[in-house]
């Protein structure tokens, strides 16, 4: 059974920019529910010992660089998208087998795929993703769920992207690695019609793409703040289209909500969409 007064938090480093207390707080007050969702700075090292010692009360955890990884061999049980991207981005505490379990989700992808369809974006064929990380694992996840057939990741070191290929393998996607650095010139034939930034919040994009690309392809950048990017600036410049890192944090918040309302994901909360109207109104997106 839930605590009346349950425990949350997102966790991090750094932690000092996240929306998430926001958007949970929103969303808890909507439901009813006198629930305390912080934001906790904490390092990898860090990671086993505050999980191990949660006690009852608390409920979940919400988990952004660099613990999306790291968190893996600590769940005893992960949902497929987990398996899947070898990322785990949400915790819920609960009771299975007589004991405390802890269970591992990945909601970066529906946020990611989410955002795109609300955004007029529900089909997808060429991708182009700048960044190597957890979050692009679950952005090329979230781009085969639209159909893309390639996707090139663009990063500063190909080998510690390789395992990115097996995973667009096992979607159907093919997946080619290349440097960060000659991301704006991927050569003939190459025309992706969206490009992914999973740069984090803060680090200057070290690519400029050409106007032409710019004005074709939407940019979807993961970053929120500040907001805009340089990346996302240089769009709004030739007057191209920019899915911003708000939609997506809003939109996985959600899901999170609900794994730690229900336990289950893919159960729409009571009022589902007031929620997330109060949700999108705490961090001022309209």
């Amino acid at each position: 059974m839930t605590p009346a007064d349950a425990r949350l938090a997102v966790l991090g480093h750094p932690i000092a920019h996240s929306k998430s207390p926001l958007l949970h707080a929103a969303a808890y007050d909507r439901l009813g529910v006198t629930w305390r969702y912080d934001a906790i700075d904490l390092t990898t090292d860090g990671l086993p010992d505050f999980i191990g010692s949660r006690g009852a009360i608390w409920r979940g955890l919400s988990l952004t660089m660099p613990l999306k990884r790291e968190v893996l061999p600590l769940l005893d049980s992960s949902d497929p998208l987990v398996v899947q991207t070898g990322s785990a981005n949400t915790v819920l505490f609960d009771q299975r087998h007589g004991r405390r379990w802890i269970s591992g989700f990945n909601t970066d992808v529906y946020g990611i795929a989410e955002a795109f369809r609300l955004n007029g974006r529900s089909r997808l064929d060429v991708v182009q993703i700048l960044g190597g990380g957890a979050t692009a694992a679950s952005a090329i996840a979230a781009v085969g769920s639209l159909g893309a057939t390639r996707v090139l990741v663009s990063v500063r070191t190909t080998e510690r992207a390789a395992h990115l290929v097996a995973l667009g393998a096992g979607l159907g996607v093919e997946v080619a690695i290349g440097k960060l650095s000659d991301a704006a010139a991927s050569g003939p034939g190459f025309a992706p019609d969206a490009i992914i930034s999973t740069l984090p919040n803060a680090v200057e994009s070290p690519v400029g793409f050409p106007a032409d690309i710019r004005k074709r392809a939407v940019l979807f950048d993961v970053a929120y703040s500040p907001w805009p990017t340089s990346l996302a600036s240089s769009w709004y410049d030739v007057g191209g289209a920019v899915i911003g890192g708000l939609d997506m944090l809003v939109l996985q918040a959600l899901m999170q909500v609900r794994i730690f309302v229900s336990g289950n994901p893919d159960l729409v909360l009571e009022h589902e969409s007031e929620v997330l109207a109060a949700m999108r109104a705490s961090v001022e997106l309209h």
